[in-house]
């Protein structure tokens, strides 16, 4: 079996990758400068934890066949030259995924949001019909021992993310998956420091459809214009189908879809929700699963983490947690809410937490996607700042920019804590508090914050 070199091996991602072929017998090394936790206990526990942190070109010796870039690593990682020294090939993550998978059929979903959801969504109807399949999904999923799978089997699901693939591929990592059947679950700005206008990260999306194989099917949400308009002018030689959300109505919480066969109650939440799982229901029929089949599995699929899930129950409180941080992503998350617990006080709190989210430029685009809340509390690290190196925020040029007047935004730990305890105490009617986030709002413990007294 190869020997493959992981330079930033400690990525959420790529430490997954690292396991799978591991897994499947390759040899593996790795180099980080920094490794936390999961990814340092999961490398630790199957023996690839670098026994030092740090960059070491030694390790790139001549039984290296290979080495995997992580996005971590810089343009002048010491590593990273040695391998380009030796002749070492240098494949970014996505490449190396396609050189791994390039002999399976691949199903890729995109998008600006659902990804997760939706490659989850397929995951788990294909693993209900008891089809052999290889993945690749960006969170943990119910039923799913890891986020990457690559043994054998003919067909492989990937999350495709249109993020730069690496510092020596600065291309997004969809252009590489050349998918067989693929999704398109939105388009919404992101990503500013890579893609500084819409119509620049907009055209990502175009190029990607124009550059897959013709005769390829792809799924698009016919709800979103944007999408539309990228299928109308870049989708002329694929299969392409569109997808809307399926009728449905509500009961104790939660949906019930109402379809041809009859009612089928679902375990997840919120109109998104629904539209993401009609396209993985679509994806799946063309695999060969029968729609009663679907509608069976999906039943009893309770999402990704981090995706509307459930951190707390207690009378009178419900607590979740979403990975929601882009614009459309709040609005999504907080309609979703709000129609599915139209009676609670919704308390919504959101961590600006990615580089878009954290620049003044980007701010503006979060103007009103807070309305559908109660109590709006937005939190933003200093420290974050400083890492992400952008100049300090100033939390009333914040709350401006989200265009609330009782919005409170602060960087302080200790005054979001007493703002949420506080918030939860309320005896009118029963409280949810949801709490949007791509990282960990620093490390608050949200039980003992949130804990609700009568």
């Amino acid at each position: 079996m190869q020997h493959i070199h992981f330079i930033a091996i400690g990525g959420a991602i790529m430490h997954q990758l690292a396991l799978a072929l591991h897994r499947k017998g390759f040899t593996i090394t790795g180099s980080d400068d920094e490794i936390t936790d999961p990814a340092k206990s999961n490398l630790a526990a199957a023996g690839l934890l670098p026994a030092a942190f740090g960059w070491f070109p030694d390790k790139i010796t001549s039984s290296v066949q290979a080495v995997v870039l992580g996005m971590h690593a810089k343009a002048g990682n010491p590593e990273l030259l040695a391998a380009k020294a030796a002749g070492i090939p240098v494949y970014s993550f996505p490449q190396y995924v396609y050189e791994v998978s390039k002999n399976k059929k691949r199903v890729v979903i995109a998008g600006s949001h659902g990804k997760t959801t939706i490659t989850s969504m397929v995951m788990h109807i294909l693993r209900h019909q008891g089809i052999d399949f290889d993945y690749l999904v960006g969170a943990r999923v119910a039923g799913f021992d890891s986020s990457v799978r690559l043994t054998d089997a003919p067909l492989i699901v990937l999350e495709g993310d249109e993020y730069p693939a690496s510092v020596e591929e600065k291309r997004p990592k969809i252009f590489f998956y050349q998918p067989h059947i693929s999704v398109l679950s939105g388009i919404a700005w992101d990503h500013i420091n890579v893609f500084p206008t819409y119509e620049n990260y907009f055209s990502q999306f175009q190029h990607y459809l124009t550059h897959m194989q013709a005769g390829a099917s792809v799924y698009y949400n016919a709800e979103d214009p944007e999408v539309v308009r990228a299928i109308q002018t870049s989708a002329s030689h694929l299969h392409t189908r569109p997808y809307q959300t399926p009728p449905y109505h509500y009961k104790d919480g939660y949906p019930i879809i109402d379809a041809v066969s009859g009612p089928v109650p679902v375990s997840v939440f919120g109109r998104h929700n629904l539209l993401n799982m009609q396209a993985a229901i679509d994806v799946c029929k063309e695999l060969g699963v029968s729609e009663a089949d679907c509608l069976s599995a999906i039943a009893s699929f309770t999402g990704a983490a981090r995706r509307l899930e459930k951190v707390k129950e207690e009378p009178g409180l419900l607590v979740y947690r979403d990975f929601a941080h882009a614009p459309s992503k709040l609005r999504a998350t907080l309609s979703a809410v709000r129609e599915a617990y139209a009676g609670h006080h919704l308390i919504a709190c959101f961590e600006l937490h990615t580089y878009s989210s954290l620049n003044e430029q980007f701010l503006e685009q979060y103007t009103g996607c807070m309305a559908g809340a109660d109590e709006a509390i937005v939190y933003f690290s200093q420290h974050a700042l400083q890492l992400k190196g952008l100049p300090p925020l100033d939390a009333a040029k914040v709350q401006q920019m989200f265009g609330r007047v009782d919005l409170v935004a602060t960087s302080n730990p200790q005054q979001l804590e007493t703002l949420v305890h506080n918030s939860v105490q309320q005896p009118q009617k029963p409280v949810f508090l949801l709490l949007m986030s791509s990282g960990t709002f620093d490390g608050i413990d949200w039980n003992a914050v949130s804990s609700h007294q009568k």
